[in-house]
């Protein structure tokens, strides 16, 4: 297989998804959105009535779920065992029950399992935590991308101010502080930067300017792959 895989990690708030969507669309890639299939798992327990808190259950269940993505007319639409159910993922409950049963370890192999399917038929752009060291680990092009805890916080108040949310600096980059300490700690596929991955820092770049870096270098890895090199 010829296809183009691109595994973008890095810390909270370093604008993996908005480059990540960016690049898929400007490749004409498909972008693994796998927070939407996390939301597609978490509906599957919810119509099956599991509670979030049985992990027997939902371990037991995991076989039995199929998720696919698919673009149409240049929209994403997520598909559960077939069925398109991209109009029923984004609801806060879907979210609450989402960010419940992340943490077990059979939904995050499941979806490991199935990202990589994905990821073995198609030209994909992944973003995350733990995509290059875990979930595609042979990946053509591995970026992990960062930007200062000040930048970080100063685009997460940006974005609150715009919302009309009232928010304090000095409370946010503490926050954007421990959230990095929990990733970079956690037991289960930790925040890590590959030693193969070239490493790109947002501070001070707009982000056409970071899709360009990154869109050559899958390039780059396109010739290198189609020369048989």
């Amino acid at each position: 297989m010829n296809n183009i895989n691109i595994a973008i990690d890095g810390p909270a708030g370093a604008g993996k998804s908005t480059i990540a969507k960016k690049i898929a669309a400007e490749l004409d890639y498909i972008y693994i959105d796998t927070g939407a299939m996390y939301r597609a798992m978490a509906l599957y327990f919810l119509r099956a009535g599991v509670q979030s808190s049985d992990e027997e259950t939902i371990s037991a269940k995991c076989g039995e779920i199929e998720i696919g993505i698919e673009y149409l007319c240049g929209v994403q639409h997520v598909f559960l065992n077939n069925e398109d159910v991209s109009g029923f993922i984004r609801t806060d409950e879907v979210g609450a029950y989402a960010s419940a049963c992340s943490v077990y370890s059979a939904v995050r192999t499941k979806l490991v399992e199935l990202q990589r399917k994905l990821a073995a038929n198609e030209n994909v752009v992944m973003d995350g935590r733990d995509i290059a060291s875990v979930v595609l680990p042979n990946a053509d092009v591995k970026v992990y991308l960062t930007a200062s805890v000040e930048e970080r916080a100063r685009r997460r108040y940006n974005e609150y101010v715009l919302s009309g949310q009232e928010c304090d600096f000095d409370r946010i980059k503490q926050e954007i502080e421990e959230r990095d300490y929990r990733d970079m700690h956690r037991d289960n596929s930790p925040l890590v930067c590959v030693e193969e991955a070239t490493v790109v820092d947002s501070s001070d770049m707009t982000i056409d300017e970071v899709c360009e870096q990154i869109m050559n270098l899958a390039k780059v890895a396109a010739a290198s792959k189609n020369s048989g090199i």
